[in-house]
């Protein structure tokens, strides 16, 4: 297999790359053959596909046939075919022929005559790989049942619970590289080849624990004397319609999956002549790499056992190879069926991991890196809406018709306040935020903040007030203009006078009895109590006129650390804003 991944890698060097996703638990790589336009690189707007076969060590028709593939698509795009250059050019490809490394080496030494069903079928460790990955179904569906679903969690892209994360997890080599390779690629589509049956499984593979009224149809059923399987429901995803579409679009262009003639590989056709069933109808199972992938990326993957006989002898290839080959290019040409886009802010940046969500689909999916995503939808009008954390949603209508080729569709996302209440929530750590009802007491605490923050204001506006004076009092005789008779030059005396013996014609600003000022304050919504009130006295002005400034500027500076102190320990109080008015009175000399 190695060796003819080279030899198709230097026949197409410009569209081919050999990399490796891991090693088996025995050491032995786990090859992939990438084949695009561009390889190496996600490139912006251009859905990435998938083709995964031996997951299964003994099921060797689906390696096979993407050997053959690989030889097929390189031959085909040098010679000038025009579907296959167009596939390359606006898709990457990604083949896996061998998943369970090991477990082919394994049935390879018996063979096809001398195989059995399940020689083979495990991996060096004894794990089963298709039903070895995160079981993300049960946290779903519990979170559903509590109506946490989506606010607390997602209805996609759901995080790997941490047993499975742990070194010490049961969890087999090759899935641990199989993850991190669908975590590192965003992929829109995908399947697996098997054998051993003829037919297309699509999502859910798991079947949800009956209820009570289940339990009691199906004791019911089995009193009636009915078949099991014909009471059993399949368990649908919120994208049922678009994975039987799939589906179909795979099993209608095979050559013998829909001859109902041949029936089933043990006896029962479970597909009614159609060649597609659901997993969890036919054979359930918990923590398929389906359902994972449905669950935890972007992806639909689907599962295709391609014939009865899991080791087919070498001289039936060419027949197989046949019946195939249209049903394997046709599925690769859906990944270019439904909307795709761009989701940008307003300077034009892309905004990775933004949530494209459809309307009458409870399951999104995420923007990759640059911004871009796809989203496999039937033809139809649907209401698609971008939305990403510190952003403002948008929504508009998108079109998919019933030809190849996805429909462009866009978002520019304007920046939200959520961002700076995050920031706010992030400075208060687990406390709340402080959010005081107008109609409830004050607390200590925050009453003497109130006091606080009143008091300083008022020495600043005692100091300003001085210093108006100082300037006055310092100021030389004034100049009249020419055409006005001389006049005296006023003099303010050094010392102060009480206002009242000053005529109220002469009144300047700094000689009003009372002084009325109006402020915006951003804290806590109440009214300032007039204990709080400031009376400035003669005596307290004349002592701080000479030294005000050398004595009362490191107390300022002192309370305004204390005041910024106080705002970073109880947060700002948000969001009232309230428009007060201060009398204050600053006494009688």
């Amino acid at each position: 297999m190695r060796q003819l991944m080279k030899v198709v890698n230097e026949e197409c060097p410009t569209i081919t790359r050999t990399y490796s996703l891991g090693k088996s638990s025995r050491g032995l790589k786990i090859y992939a053959m990438e084949i695009s336009d561009n390889p190496g690189e996600h490139e912006l707007g251009e859905p990435e596909f998938r083709y995964t076969a031996g997951i299964h060590g003994n099921e060797v028709l689906g390696r096979e046939l993407l050997l053959l593939l690989m030889q097929y698509l390189c031959r085909e795009y040098r010679d000038g075919n025009p579907r296959v250059r167009s596939l390359v050019q606006d898709t990457r490809i990604h083949l896996v022929p061998s998943l369970n490394p090991d477990g082919y080496e394994v049935a390879a030494q018996m063979g096809s005559e001398f195989g059995n069903w399940a020689l083979g079928l495990w991996t060096e460790e004894g794990f089963d790989i298709f039903e070895d990955f995160p079981d993300l179904n049960s946290v779903l569906w519990g979170a559903e049942e509590r109506k946490w679903v989506p606010y607390r969690v997602p209805n996609n892209n759901l995080p790997i619970p941490e047993r499975y994360l742990s070194p010490d997890a049961t969890v087999s080599t090759e899935v641990r590289a199989i993850i991190a390779w669908m975590e590192k690629n965003p992929f829109v589509l995908g399947a697996n080849l098997n054998g051993g049956e003829r037919l297309v499984s699509y999502p859910y593979d798991m079947a949800r624990t009956p209820t009570q009224e289940q339990l009691l149809a199906a004791a019911m059923a089995a009193a009636r004397g009915e078949d099991e399987d014909e009471v059993s429901e399949a368990q649908e995803t919120p994208d049922h319609a678009i994975f039987r579409w799939l589906a179909i679009s795979f099993a209608s262009a095979h050559l013998t999956l829909t001859e109902p003639y041949r029936g089933g590989c043990q006896a029962q056709d479970y597909t009614g002549g159609m060649g597609i069933v659901n997993g969890a109808k036919w054979n359930p199972r918990t923590g398929t790499i389906n359902d994972f992938s449905y669950l935890h990326t972007n992806c639909l993957e689907l599962s295709f056992y391609l014939g009865c006989d899991k080791f087919p002898h070498e001289s039936e290839l060419p027949r197989e190879w046949e019946n195939n080959k249209e049903a394997l290019l046709t599925f690769m040409e859906q990944v270019h069926r439904g909307i795709k886009g761009v989701v940008t802010d307003e300077q034009g940046i892309p905004i990775a991991n933004a949530t494209i969500s459809v309307s009458g689909i409870n399951h999104g999916v995420k923007t990759a890196s640059g911004g871009d995503y796809w989203r496999i939808l039937n033809p139809g009008e649907y209401r698609v809406t971008a939305h990403a954390e510190g952003y403002t949603p948008s929504a508009k209508t998108c079109n998919v018709d019933y030809d190849i080729g996805a429909t462009q569709c866009n978002f520019i996302l304007a920046r939200s306040n959520w961002k700076r209440i995050r920031e706010i929530m992030a400075m208060n750590g687990n406390r709340p935020i402080p959010h005081i009802d107008p109609s409830r007491p004050m607390t200590p605490q925050q009453r003497r903040l109130q006091q606080r923050r009143l008091q300083h204001r008022l020495r600043l506006r005692a100091q300003m007030r001085l210093r108006r004076l100082n300037a006055t009092t310092t100021l030389g005789p004034h100049t009249v203009p020419p055409t006005l008779p001389p006049a005296p030059a006023t003099t303010l005396s050094t010392t102060i006078e009480p206002w009242g013996l000053i005529p109220p014609t002469t009144a300047g600003w700094e000689e009003s009895e009372t002084e009325t000022y109006t402020e915006v304050v951003t804290e806590f919504g109440t009214e300032v109590e007039p204990e709080f009130g400031t009376k400035v006295e003669p005596e307290f002005e004349t002592q701080l006129e000479p030294e005000f400034e050398t004595q009362l500027e490191p107390e300022f500076e002192e309370e305004e650390e204390e005041e910024k102190e106080e705002e970073i320990a109880t947060g700002q109080a948000f969001p009232f804003t309230t428009v007060e008015t201060y009398t204050v009175n600053f006494g009688d000399f």
